[in-house]
């Protein structure tokens, strides 16, 4: 039987000496306030309604804004395909490492970075456009400006029939998003504390 390698091992270690994803969620609220947006990561419900349209069988790469401790990624990476490829792309560097710890899985990519930058992002790792974008970033309270262009790049970065899937407390993300795509669809899930609205832009 193989053993670990001194790299996995202390791997292992950090993770089990790193706090719980409940923990380091509040950590980082308390930081980044303006950038998490919520107290608390989204419910079981909400994950699975927002990830309900995507067609996982034709899915090679996925990219998520703002994973925070994993709440989306996990369950991306559970529904992903094995030749499949996860950006996940956060400004936050402790989420960032944190995620590095706890999720050893060779089909995600973590990036330190603005989703800003998502093009410039996937060129460097040398991708093409994705299939999906998925966020939870806080479109109604991000610096000016900052809204606009994430919608923006992240329409140049997908590619035809792909989507851009944003999960929500505020209603004026429509207003900041929809102007840079040509459709969209909304929901309401009502079992989020608070109750999240969910948003599928696309530009098929």
């Amino acid at each position: 039987m193989t053993g670990f390698s001194a790299e996995q091992a202390a791997n292992r270690k950090r993770a089990k000496a790193a706090p719980g994803p409940m923990a380091m969620f509040f950590r980082g609220f308390l930081k980044h306030p303006v950038m998490v947006g919520s107290i608390i990561p989204s419910s079981k419900a909400v994950i699975n309604r927002m990830l309900a349209p995507v067609d996982w069988a034709n899915t090679k790469l996925f990219v998520e804004y703002g994973p925070g401790v994993g709440t989306f990624t996990r369950p991306i990476l559970e529904r992903l395909a094995p030749d499949a490829t996860l950006v996940a792309i956060d400004t936050n560097p402790d989420f960032c490492e944190y995620l590095k710890i706890s999720i050893p899985d060779s089909r995600l990519q973590i990036v330190n970075g603005s989703a800003v930058d998502v093009n410039e992002i996937l060129e460097q790792l040398g991708f093409g456009q994705a299939d999906y974008a998925c966020s939870g970033l806080p479109f109604s309270t991000l610096p000016p400006g900052i809204g606009p262009a994430i919608a923006d790049a992240t329409s140049a970065a997908l590619r035809p029939g792909g989507a851009f899937l944003v999960y929500q407390f505020n209603p004026k993300v429509r207003d900041i998003v929809a102007p840079s795509f040509k459709h969209v669809d909304h929901a309401f899930e009502f079992w989020n504390v608070p109750p999240a609205q969910l948003w599928w832009f696309r530009n098929d």
